[in-house]
């Protein structure tokens, strides 16, 4: 072979080569590019949940305790106010009647603090123990009530309104929703009356005088 035909076969075959490289290089960028053109999928981050705050649910008893608590005694500006305030219509237990009956017969027509000052003796005496073991029980005793007859209480005719503000006041003692001033009285009498006790004297109200 002359020099000039190794010259054009080493030059064919160059481009053959060249044809194979450039074709190879083709082929594989139309493979490649879609992958690195690809859309990137984002990485999944769990989100964080909202914290759970336990319900606590009261049980009966305790919804109880927490609408009513011991100290949730009205706070009434006045005496007249505080009696105005009780409901008179509807039954009644003993301790009510018997209360609202001594009310009445031994101080009716007195103010308002002398018929509680009554209630506060009949309370202090059931209290202590000493004049009977029964708000019944310390009015009917012998020799205390004059109102008392053969060891029972007169019914009152319950339309009176002296009666309805002796049953009010008693509900107010009762539910010691006002301060007298005897609330550590045990007797008391008449003021037109010297019974001369050796007693202390802790209020004077309307016309009885209240000791202890």
């Amino acid at each position: 072979m002359s020099f000039h035909a190794r010259i054009a076969v080493a030059a064919t075959m160059t481009l053959a080569i060249v044809g194979l490289a450039v074709g190879s290089s083709a082929g594989l960028a139309a493979e490649v590019a879609p992958t690195a053109l690809a859309t990137i999928q984002p990485a999944y981050v769990p989100s964080i949940p909202n914290p759970v705050v336990p319900t606590v649910t009261p049980t009966p008893g305790e919804a109880v305790a927490a609408d009513a608590q011991p100290d949730d005694t009205i706070a009434y500006p006045t005496l007249a106010a505080a009696v105005a305030a009780q409901q008179t219509k509807g039954e009644m237990d003993d301790d009510l009647r018997c209360l609202a009956g001594a009310i009445y017969y031994e101080s009716k027509g007195e103010p308002l603090a002398g018929q509680l000052a009554v209630a506060e003796v009949i309370l202090n005496r059931a209290d202590n123990g000493r004049f009977g073991s029964s708000i019944c029980g310390v009015i009917t005793q012998p020799g205390q009530f004059s109102f008392v007859r053969g060891g029972r209480i007169p019914s009152v005719d319950p339309s009176r309104p002296a009666w309805r503000t002796a049953l009010a006041v008693a509900k107010v003692a009762l539910d010691d929703a006002w301060e007298s001033d005897a609330s550590d009285a045990l007797y008391f009498h008449a003021r037109r009356a010297a019974p001369g006790w050796g007693r202390v004297k802790v209020a004077s109200i309307g016309n009885h005088v209240f000791y202890r």
